[in-house]
């Protein structure tokens, strides 16, 4: 009898992932920074603080055009986000995650059970979450959403008024920032100053330089803006020539650029929402909230990884 031992050397090339100090599109954030608000005193109103957000918190899944994060709800929260995009198809009653016609393997009870873990691990953080209605057309989320967050998560996690908290009360709760019909579960999402202009025709410079000169202006408009209001500002954008990734890796370095020469200074820009956020960018803008415990040694060179697997058969 003989044995015939075959092996077979697959060098399989992975689609490579890059992660920068602008720009992370790999499943792990570098660091974590999961209770940086706890250096924040209790009197400060919320709308002075500068946070870091994700556009389409969940959209994980469904190709480039689709995509527009690369980490989980977990690692977003613990790596320092505290501004959630979250978007629900209302089918019957049930709410599941999408971004346009991409379901994202999820529904809203994943989304409330995350952040309840997160805030019963860290009573010293708050999430802002924007939530709306995506591809259905339904108009009447409200029963759904409260049943979901009574289900998954409790009534008590919620802050309940439309009035900006202060940090002091706002720890360890939830704001919805409403967007849809029905009774008030929080914040109004239109109550706040809001640059989106989401929609770039193109990779072209120009188009480029467009939306650039959108957030430039919005956050030269927070630092000054009423204290009393929360300011939003997105740096994502999309088009079927602009998909979400290929726009962050040439805003996200701008942004980084603008936030990085302003280091160390005590400047409010409000909530900052982007696409494929690295760790060290969330943590830039985390660090306008207190000056001086930035430091540039901190952060690494930008750096592009490229990994082969071997499989052996």
């Amino acid at each position: 009898t003989h044995t015939l031992v075959i092996l077979i050397r697959v060098n399989c090339l992975v689609k490579s992932a890059t992660q920068t100090t602008s720009y992370d599109d790999t499943p792990t954030p570098e660091f974590l920074n999961p209770g940086w608000m706890a250096s924040i005193p209790d009197s400060r109103l919320l709308s002075e603080v500068t946070m870091p957000g994700t556009h389409n918190t969940m959209a994980l899944y469904g190709g480039s055009l689709a995509r527009c994060n690369s980490w989980s709800l977990a690692q977003q929260l613990r790596a320092g986000i505290r501004f959630l995009d979250i978007r629900v198809r209302h089918v019957n009653g049930n709410l599941t995650i999408h971004h346009g016609i991409s379901y994202q393997w999820a529904h809203f009870g994943d989304v409330m059970k995350g952040v309840a873990d997160f805030l019963s691990e860290w009573p010293s953080e708050t999430v802002l979450m924007r939530l709306r209605e995506e591809l259905s057309e339904t108009g009447d989320i409200y029963g759904a959403v409260v049943r979901y967050i009574n289900e998954y998560a409790s009534w008590d996690l919620l802050w309940h008024s439309r009035l900006v908290p202060t940090m002091g009360e706002a720890r360890g709760k939830l704001i919805v920032l409403q967007e849809f019909s029905g009774p008030d579960l929080g914040m109004r999402y239109r109550s706040l100053d809001i640059a989106d202009d989401w929609q770039v025709p193109s990779l072209q410079t120009e188009h480029v330089d467009q939306k650039w000169s959108s957030i430039h202006t919005h956050l030269e408009a927070a630092e000054v803006g009423s204290k009393d209001r929360i300011f939003l500002t997105y740096s994502s954008g999309a088009s079927i020539l602009a998909h979400p990734n290929s726009l962050a890796k040439r805003i996200n370095p701008r942004l980084y650029d603008y936030l990085i020469e302003r280091a160390n200074q005590k400047r409010r820009y409000g909530i900052i929402t982007m696409d494929f956020p690295a760790a060290p960018l969330v943590k830039l803008i985390i660090g306008f909230n207190s000056p001086g415990e930035y430091s540039s040694n901190t952060f690494p060179l930008p750096r592009t990884m490229s990994p082969s697997v071997n499989i052996f058969l």
